[in-house]
């Protein structure tokens, strides 16, 4: 899974490694939206920002180079990156963790979440134009005092002092590099083992990610193991509040 070079990107507020090219929206934008309809044009590596002094919000244009059920695995590489962009900046033991598969939360509070897009024609067995990965994470809270949410938290009400969503785009483009890199070199193995470690803890389970990018359970009290879809999953984004337009409280 790689990205395809199209130059550099920087402006006053945000650098960007090669290979990426930025386009930067006002804070009515909608970065996941956005990116989808300039996929075909754009191609590979462009990073769509909406700048938002509340949330980091993003997304990033991908080429895959294998079939559609197979190519939706860069999600969680987009999922690891996230974390670890995150976890670049977090004070020393406050946990970053998963919900499977696209909620994120710091210290136990969601934050935000992922989500993935790719063609409506793109039929399984056929390998799509591009791939949408984007994300939203709370940097700040808009509503009430701290604990009238107690399920939601903001980076800044985690100990994120001083910190700026341009800063947490920037080290997701480098971390979402470096775990491609880790794939194309050692295969898909070394995203899931990434991506599993940062899961909530579900006691007497192990987790396994299929080549679908499924999820597979297996209890140690069931005689089958059980399988959840990626793709039926995906489709929910249950971690987003759409009329707020930001993860939900």
């Amino acid at each position: 899974m790689a990205l395809i070079a199209r130059g550099h990107a920087h402006d006053a507020d945000i650098v960007l490694p090669p290979p990426y090219s930025l386009v930067t929206l006002r804070e009515v934008g909608d970065a996941h939206r956005h990116a989808i309809e300039i996929a075909d044009q754009r191609g590979a590596g462009t990073l769509v920002y909406v700048g938002r002094f509340d949330l980091a919000e993003f997304a990033v244009i991908i080429e895959p180079d294998e079939p559609l059920r197979t190519a939706r695995r860069a999600f969680y590489a987009g999922m690891v990156a996230v974390g670890d962009a995150i976890t670049a900046y977090a004070p020393p033991e406050v946990p970053v963790l998963f919900d499977w598969p696209d909620a994120i939360r710091v210290n136990l509070g969601l934050v935000g979440g992922g989500q993935l897009a790719w063609p409506k024609d793109c039929k399984e067995d056929e390998v799509p134009r591009w791939l949408v990965f984007g994300a939203m994470i709370r940097i700040v809270s808009l509503t009430e005092e701290p604990g009238v949410h107690p399920l939601a938290t903001a980076l800044l009400d985690e100990g994120f002092d001083d910190f700026r969503a341009q800063r947490l785009v920037e080290s997701f483009a480098r971390n979402f590099m470096k775990i491609t890199d880790s794939w194309n070199e050692f295969g898909f193995g070394a995203v899931a083992k990434e991506y599993l470690s940062r899961l909530t803890p579900a006691k007497g389970l192990r987790r396994d990610i299929d080549e679908s990018g499924d999820l597979i359970l297996r209890d140690m009290k069931k005689p089958e193991p059980e399988r959840r879809s990626l793709t039926a999953a995906l489709a929910r984004v249950e971690w987003y509040d759409a009329e707020r337009r930001s993860p939900k409280l």
